[in-house]
């Protein structure tokens, strides 16, 4: 393999890693609100940020509930 294959192959490389290993970008206020009524909540309110997740409160199927979504975007029902 010519050096120049090498350099190109190792920069190719190198670009791939920059990309893959960005951390995942954080939800917009909108976009949390969008996701979790795309999930069925509606009446999104009370929404806190905390260091490790989201709080939320939402109405799904006439209750309320209380929801946290973490860092990944995963929702999950607190009980």
């Amino acid at each position: 393999m010519s050096q120049r294959s090498v350099s190109h192959a190792a920069l190719w490389g190198l670009i791939m890693a920059c990309i893959f290993s960005e951390p995942a970008r954080a939800l917009t206020q909108e976009e949390l609100v969008a996701k979790l009524q795309a999930a069925g909540y509606s009446q999104v309110r009370d929404i806190k940020s905390t260091a490790e997740d989201i709080a939320v409160k939402a109405t799904k199927d006439g209750k309320d509930v209380s929801l946290v979504v973490d860092s990944s975007g995963q929702v999950k029902e607190r009980k």
